[in-house]
């Protein structure tokens, strides 16, 4: 007799014993419906999400005869699944998705269990379906179990194995976020396995995990901290966060730096859309799968719209909203990885970086800020705005501003016949001197880089020097300078500003990164070089000693031996005798062995002579006094000339010929109007205090 006619009648009064209150009749249904089981076989699948309803309340029963029979049904019933071949897996999946969220150990190892059970089916393919009960196997990975946690990370290796092997039906972006919320939690083995989950994903789904990436970096980053590694699984975390961090970089190229394409949808007259973003809305909402194909290419499904992901760009707007939270983070690790990061997205996709550049600007100004910021941030923190200074890209926005306003005054004169023309012209002298020009974020830098110090004058002191030598290594060194000096021109805080240029003068004198231009300092040789010397000169005027430093680095010894005339009618304070020490120290350096040897060359340099008797008569009889009174002694024959004032007429014309364009009394006379207006200040500010 075909027993299977019969299934319905004999299984649905079974099924409702199971919810009965005497555990007896609950363990004598099991019995009873293991029977039934047995003989119908395959018959009884129709009814297959009510046993398994059924069973997976029975595991975590409190009687143990009633578990005891549950176990014996329960494989019996995942027999009868393995060898068939009309399991309805798609109707099983939301009772499965259902119970992986009960919080019973028991029944979270019989569900476990099935799972593992159903991937090892050759006919079944679970992973179509895994993005339905992937965040509920996290949820049983971190019980207080050992063995369900063993158990429950056995089946996602099986998974993740089973992802490793697969060429199609993947659907990467419908676990990606699942993903990404784990891997931020604070259980170890969870968030390494997330980790480790994402890592495989982009280097198999490569591009389709562009519209992700914001989101992995704000759940990584603050995992590479190496602060407190107490266990092995604690380091394992910190490693694959790094490999996470790397592939990703691994993942942006150039490409995302074009102008974002359009999703294939018809065209119509407003902005652009974000394709990241787009593409992003759509995977979130169900709207958007990724699959895999056995070629190379893949694909995106909107709707009825096939997208290839070579159309797929990066959301910068989106990643940099993360690392400009990251940069401030507390731990060092997380806040250097977001630096390098900004420094990989200048080199990568600079266009659309700079579109971002009234946020990036500020947040990495910040980190100069930071006295307590180890030096390898700030490196990368200089690193990153010395690229802003100086990439194309930002003489690009530039040129794109000067462009706007020639086009709309030829508009306006109604002459446009030759913009076409004048436009390739443009870009022509654009390109012939983006190497060599500065970018308009290079003076924003330079303005800011002055205002920190003026605000933390302890930071100028610290990491001025340190700052402004990388900076001669990552920029041009003139520039720096040169900027500088005309931004302390305008400075209207005269302390300030004589503290500025004794910084600027001492790292002029003494740095190696500055060799090349002390050389072109030293021989003025260029009308160039000449118009550096002035610019420094006009800032340079607010130290004294500095002034007298920057004649001796130029050879400019008769304006020298004239500015120092003048120093008997200046304030001689302690930090201004502690300056000049400081000078003479320095005329005892390699640095001006030339300087010394000049001095062997009497009838040539008396104005050389006069002027370093001059820095002997301010100092008091000290250790400077003795060192710079015994270099003199070294001069053979040497007689003070008889001119009581100027040493015009005692000495000989520079021979220089692009010295002599140099008017040398306008200079003085902004010397002495520099010193007048210092020391009216501070007879002012003297006044006050009195008052006081």
């Amino acid at each position: 007799m075909d027993s299977s006619i019969y299934v319905s009648e004999l299984v649905k009064p079974v099924l409702a014993c199971f919810h009965d209150q005497d555990s007896r009749v609950r363990y004598y249904a099991c019995e009873a419906l293991y029977n039934i089981v047995k003989v119908t076989r395959g018959s009884v699948l129709p009814f297959f999400n009510d046993i398994f309803d059924g069973l997976s309340k029975l595991a975590a029963d409190p009687d143990q005869n009633v578990k005891n029979g549950t176990e014996l049904l329960d494989r019996l019933i995942k027999d009868i699944v393995t060898e068939s071949s009309c399991f309805d897996l798609v109707a099983f999946i939301p009772l499965l998705r259902e119970r992986i969220y009960t919080k019973n150990p028991f029944a979270r190892q019989f569900v476990v269990s099935w799972i593992g059970v159903l991937d090892a089916v050759p006919d079944i393919n679970m992973l179509v379906l895994l993005p339905e009960i992937l965040d509920g196997l996290f949820q049983i990975l971190g019980d207080s179990s050992q063995e369900i946690r063993k158990m429950c990370q056995g089946v996602l290796a099986e998974f993740l194995t089973g992802i490793q092997k697969s060429k199609s039906g993947v659907n990467y972006a419908g676990m990606a976020n699942i993903l990404i919320i784990h891997s931020q939690n604070p259980d170890d083995l969870i968030s390494y396995t997330a980790i480790i989950w994402l890592n495989e994903f982009v280097l198999r789904a490569n591009r389709a995990m562009l519209p992700f990436v914001s989101g992995v970096l704000n759940a990584i980053l603050p995992n590479l901290t190496t602060n407190d590694i107490e266990t092995k699984t604690k380091r394992s975390v910190v490693e694959a966060a790094e490999k996470l961090n790397s592939s990703l970089m691994n993942l942006i190229n150039e490409v995302d730096d074009n102008p974002t394409p359009t999703l294939g949808i018809s065209p119509e007259n407003t902005p652009e859309k974000d394709v990241g973003k787009e593409v992003t809305e759509k995977l979130d909402s169900g709207e958007a799968k990724v699959t895999e194909s056995e070629e190379i290419d893949r694909v995106f499904h909107l709707g009825s719209t096939l997208i290839s992901l070579s159309a797929l760009q990066l959301d910068v707007a989106s990643v940099i909203d993360v690392l400009c939270r990251m940069v401030n983070h507390k731990d060092f690790q997380t806040r250097i990885a977001s630096l390098k990061w900004f420094c990989h997205l200048l080199n990568r996709v600079p266009k659309k970086t700079f579109r971002n550049m009234d946020q990036v600007f500020p947040v990495l100004i910040s980190t100069l800020a930071d006295e307590k910021q180890s030096d390898e941030a700030l490196l990368l923190g200089l690193q990153a705005l010395a690229e802003i200074s100086s990439s194309f890209a930002g003489q690009q926005l530039t040129f794109a501003s000067s462009l706007g306003e020639n086009q709309m005054v030829s508009m306006a004169s109604g002459g446009n016949t030759d913009s076409t023309s004048s436009i390739s012209n443009s870009q022509q002298q654009t390109s012939d001197t983006r190497s060599v020009s500065p970018n308009v974020y290079f003076k924003k830098f330079m303005v800011s880089l002055v205002s920190l110090f003026k605000e933390d004058r302890h930071l100028l002191e610290i990491r001025g020097p340190f700052i402004i030598r990388h900076l001669c290594l990552l920029l041009n060194s003139e520039d720096i300078f040169r900027s500088l000096a005309e931004i302390l021109g305008e400075e209207t805080d005269i302390k300030f500003t004589c503290m500025m240029v004794q910084t600027l003068n001492m790292i002029l004198l003494t740095s190696t990164e500055l060799f090349e231009l002390r050389t072109q300092l030293k021989d003025l040789s260029t009308k160039e070089s000449c118009s550096l010397f002035c610019c420094l000169y006009q800032s340079w005027c607010a130290s004294p000693v500095a002034t007298i430093a920057l004649c001796y680095l130029s050879q400019n010894y008769r304006h020298a031996a004239d500015l120092m005339l003048n120093f008997g009618d200046l304030e001689i304070t302690v930090d201004f005798l502690n300056e000049i020490d400081k000078l003479i120290q320095l005329l005892e350096s390699p640095i001006f062995a030339y300087l010394r040897l000049s001095l062997l060359d009497m009838d040539n340099n008396q104005d050389l002579v006069k002027s370093l008797y001059g820095l002997l008569m301010l100092l008091p009889q000290s250790e400077a006094f003795e060192l710079l009174r015994c270099r003199l002694k070294c001069i053979p024959h040497y007689n003070q000339p008889s001119a009581t004032h100027g040493s015009s007429e005692s000495s000989v014309p520079d021979s220089r010929q692009a010295v002599r364009n140099i008017d040398f009394d306008e200079l003085l006379h902004q010397f002495l109007e520099v010193q007048a207006r210092h020391k009216e200040a501070r007879r002012k500010h003297t006044g006050f205090l009195v008052k006081k």
